[in-house]
């Protein structure tokens, strides 16, 4: 993983921590859709990363033959 895509696993699991936390109903649905966001820019800095390695790979694979 990148480390973009590690910060912002560790900003979803405080955010959930906090939402686990919370004493306030809008305190916690604000976490929860905190934590929803931040998963969902890991997943997508996830996948890119991916994608750009497989894209590097095949790139050099080219270049090979």
């Amino acid at each position: 993983m990148s480390i973009a895509s590690d910060f912002y696993v560790a900003r979803a699991e405080a955010s959930a921590k906090e939402a686990e936390e919370a004493t306030l109903e809008n305190v916690r649905l604000r976490c929860q859709r905190a934590e929803a966001a931040w998963r969902s820019m890991a997943d997508r800095a996830i996948r890119t990363e991916l994608s750009r390695r497989s894209h590097e790979a095949e790139k050099a694979q080219q270049a090979t033959q």
